[in-house]
């Protein structure tokens, strides 16, 4: 049986490098959808021009297909419509939101969804999603977990289109709410600047709180956790100086507004399309998980990779396109990757397209003071 999958926004890069790993992985019959058609599309992609706000024809896409994979963002303004269409169909979804908006929107679905039978799992991709696994793996390493500290850096463009760059414009200003010390806290965005050490090339690079879905559902993920940091940064570190300067110095209207959006995005999009040719596109993520394990304080700590941050995502979110396709991923109802997603299934995917996690793990017996974890 071949089965069907609908990509929206799949001229994306991101979009465009989940299409690419499903066509690798998987014999699916794979239909990117788009405005209109932005370049001639490899084999055996087939194409679709659809406009998410013609409902009808939305739907009668979705109804065809035995997946969708919703990569049409910025998700801040996404609503639920996609979701909502693929229950009433009883069609299986994904998607690579990365705001924790949407999913405040959509987690009204989930009684539904598991009605329907379907499997929707939100958050998939590189951060969140790939980052999402590793945490689990973590976690799961201890007898107990008491904070997660996440960070990720980003070289350059990461390969990605100027989508993402108005994705990080938009969640410079807005204070969000974090879980620390056992409770919500609010927390402004590009504060707290940490330097971390990442795996070769990246090495030592400062990174800032910013708004991810990991902060918010991994207080509901893994209970007793009492806190979630994560953290974001980029390379050159120039541009965390002048995201920073973005965020705290220049005028709030100039910022918010659709209009200043678009500016920076477009500019810094320009700047990447020079600095990319001397930092690369790729990415580093650490999960450091502390807690205890055989009764001893232990911190767990996991490194990742990759020279193209846009390939990786899509390899992210194609692996769990493929396990839902041929039914080895079966979880009726709405998820955030690392409630769905079994760390012996994730261990697999990741093998079997050559990405690593390298974990390490130190315990720390009483008296001793704690030593960072090498990544």
């Amino acid at each position: 049986m071949t089965h069907r999958v609908l990509i929206l926004g799949g001229q994306g890069r991101i979009g465009s490098s989940v299409a690419r790993d499903l066509a690798t992985y998987t014999s699916a019959e794979i239909t990117v959808t788009g405005r209109s058609l932005r370049a001639p599309l490899d084999s055996p992609l087939q194409f679709l021009p659809l406009n998410l706000e013609d409902i009808p024809r939305l739907r009668q896409a979705i109804k065809n297909c035995h997946l969708v994979v919703h990569c049409a963002g910025p998700f801040h303004h996404r609503d639920g419509r996609v979701l909502k269409i693929c229950i009433e169909e009883g069609v299986n979804y994904l998607d690579v939101s990365d705001h924790r908006s949407f999913f405040q929107k959509v987690v009204a679905y989930r009684e539904a969804a598991a009605e329907a039978g379907i499997t929707a799992i939100l958050n998939t991709g590189i951060f969140p999603g790939i980052s999402n696994s590793m945490v689990r793996q973590g976690v799961e390493q201890l007898d107990s977990a008491d904070t997660i500290h996440l960070s990720y850096v980003v070289a350059g463009s990461g390969g990605a289109g100027i989508t993402v760059m108005r994705t990080t414009f938009l969640g410079l200003r807005q204070p969000f709410e974090a879980w620390r010390n056992g409770q919500w806290q609010s927390v402004l965005p590009y504060t707290e600047r940490e330097t971390i050490e990442f795996p070769q090339p990246y090495g030592k690079t400062g990174v800032y709180w910013f708004d991810v879905p990991e902060t918010y559902t991994f207080a509901e993920s893994f209970p007793g956790v009492k806190n979630v940091i994560t953290k974001f940064g980029s390379i050159p570190d120039l541009y965390n100086h002048l995201t920073w300067i973005t965020a705290h110095i220049f005028p709030a209207s100039w910022v918010e507004s659709p209009k200043g959006i678009e500016f920076f995005s477009h500019v810094s999009y320009a700047m990447t399309a020079v600095t990319d040719r001397f930092s690369g596109v790729g990415v580093a993520m650490r999960a450091e998980i502390r807690g205890r394990k055989n009764g001893q304080s232990t911190t767990h700590c996991s490194t990742f990779v990759h020279k193209n941050t846009a390939i990786s995502a899509g390899m992210g979110t194609g692996s769990v396109a493929q396990l839902v396709l041929d039914g080895t991923l079966k979880k009726p109802g709405l998820w955030s990757i690392e409630q769905a997603l079994p760390t012996d299934l994730f261990e697999r995917a990741m093998e079997s397209r050559g990405l690593m996690i390298q974990q390490s793990a130190q315990s720390v017996k009483r008296g001793q003071s704690p030593q960072p974890p090498s990544p």
